[in-house]
C-alpha cells in the first residue's frame, strides 16, 4: 500500500482501489475484488491508522508554523540587516525583505533611530541608502574608489565612508543625501567607529599599520596611533567606557589598544583570516569571526582572555549583537546562513539559510 498525498486522495494496493474521504468524518472504503477479503481487514486497519496520523498532522502543522514564526520574532527583537555580497542586495531579518543595491554590497550601517540603512559597494565606489522600514531605495552616492567600511554618527546626521582605494574618508549628509566633505587619511582606510560623544572617529589604516584619529568638528585626521602586533588593522569596536579599541587584524589576532596612552594592552590569538568584531551593549564580551575558519571567538573585555570558541560553520565574518544583548548574529559566508548565538549560554541556538554570501550585519540600537 502506498500513500500518495493525504486522506483526500486515493490509496492504491496492487489492482484494487480504496477511496477515502473524511469530509464528513466518515470513512468510505470500496474494493474491486472481493476475493481479497482475507487481507482487507488488515489493510482497512492500516488505512484507518494512516488517516488518524494525517488528521493529527493537519492539526499540528499550523501549530508548528506558528511556533516557528514566534521563535523567529523572538530571535529578532529588532530588524537585522545583512549585506549579500554575491547578489548585490541587502536582506532584512525577520523577512520577507530583499532589497537591490549595487554590485558586491559589503558593509552596512543603520542610523541610531533605525530609519535609514546604508550599504557600501566597492565596485561602484559609493553607498546606497534605504528606508529601513519599507526597503525603498533612497539614493546612490558616489564617495571614492573601493568604498568599504562605513558608520553612522551617534546623532544620525552623517555617515563616514572609508574609501580604501582613494586613501580618504567621505562624510555623507544623511538628510541631504550627498557627500559634504572628504578627509585625507592615507594608509588604505578600511573601517570606522565613532567615540560615544561623536567628537572623534577612529579609522583602521589597513595599509598603514595604525589607527587614524579624526576630529569630527574640523573634519581632519589629527594623528595616527601605531598598532604594534596588529599588522593590517581591519575592523574595530570600542569598549563601553570608550577607553579601549578592540582591533581585528587582517589575519588571526585581536589587539586591545588604550587610546589615550597608545599602549597595546594585549594581542589575542583568534580564528584564521579577517572578520568583524563587536562588543556587547553591556560591554562584557567581545565577539569576532574568522572568514578562513569555522569559529567565533569570545573575549572577556575585563581580563582580555578568550572565554570560548563557538563553532558556527565555515567563514563567519560579520558579527553583531542585538540591542538587548541577548543574541549575537553571525554572517556565515561560505555556508550561506545566519547563525544566532545565545549570549548568556554562548551556544548556537538557531540558524537561517541565506544565499549569496552574507557578509556584514547592522542592528538598530547597537552602534
Amino acid at each position: 500500500m502506498r500513500l500518495l498525498a493525504s486522506p483526500y486522495h486515493l490509496l492504491y494496493h496492487r489492482d484494487r482501489q480504496t477511496e477515502v474521504t473524511d469530509a464528513d468524518n466518515t470513512l468510505h472504503v470500496g474494493f474491486k475484488h472481493s476475493n481479497y477479503c482475507s487481507t482487507t481487514t488488515r489493510e482497512f486497519t492500516m488505512q484507518r491508522q494512516q488517516i488518524a496520523l494525517f488528521r493529527l498532522w493537519r492539526w499540528l502543522l499550523p501549530a508548528a508554523m506558528i511556533t516557528t514564526s514566534l521563535a523567529a520574532e523572538t530571535r529578532f527583537p529588532e530588524p537585522v540587516f545583512v549585506s549579500l555580497r554575491d547578489s548585490g542586495q541587502v536582506a532584512r531579518f525577520p523577512g520577507p525583505g530583499i532589497w537591490a543595491g549595487g554590485p558586491k554590497m559589503l558593509y552596512t550601517t543603520v542610523t541610531p533611530d533605525g530609519r535609514v540603512l546604508a550599504a557600501s559597494s566597492p565596485v561602484e565606489g559609493g553607498i546606497h541608502l534605504f528606508d529601513s522600514a519599507s526597503g525603498r531605495h533612497l539614493a546612490r552616492i558616489l564617495t571614492g574608489k573601493a568604498a568599504k567600511g562605513l558608520k553612522a554618527s551617534p546623532d544620525g546626521r552623517e555617515i563616514y565612508v572609508c574609501n580604501e582605494g582613494a586613501d580618504t574618508v567621505t562624510v555623507v549628509d544623511v538628510a541631504a543625501r550627498r557627500g559634504v566633505a572628504t578627509i585625507a587619511t592615507g594608509g588604505k582606510p578600511h573601517n570606522v567607529q565613532f567615540s560615544r560623544d561623536g567628537r572623534r572617529a577612529y579609522v583602521t589604516l589597513q595599509g598603514g599599520d595604525g589607527l587614524g584619529v579624526i576630529d569630527t568638528r574640523t573634519r581632519r585626521m589629527t594623528h595616527v596611533i601605531p598598532t604594534p602586533g596588529i599588522a593590517a588593522p581591519h575592523n574595530l569596536d570600542l569598549s563601553a567606557d570608550g577607553r579601549l579599541v578592540f582591533i581585528r587584524g587582517l589575519s588571526d589576532k585581536v589587539g586591545v589598544l588604550e587610546i589615550e596612552t597608545g599602549i597595546m594592552k594585549a594581542v589575542i590569538p583568534v580564528g584564521r583570516g579577517h572578520a568583524g568584531i563587536d562588543i556587547t551593549p553591556d560591554g562584557r564580551l567581545a565577539f569576532t569571526g574568522a572568514i578562513a575558519d569555522e569559529t567565533v571567538t569570545v573575549i572577556d573585555t575585563q581580563t582580555l582572555q578568550v572565554v570560548k570558541q563557538i563553532k558556527v560553520g565555515f567563514g563567519p565574518h560579520g558579527v553583531r549583537a542585538s540591542r538587548d544583548g541577548r543574541y549575537l548574529y553571525v554572517a556565515v559566508t561560505a555556508d550561506d546562513r545566519i547563525a544566532v548565538i545565545d549570549i548568556e549560554r554562548l551556544k548556537v541556538i538557531d540558524s537561517y539559510h541565506q544565499p549569496a554570501f552574507p557578509f556584514w550585519l547592522a542592528v538598530p540600537g547597537n552602534v
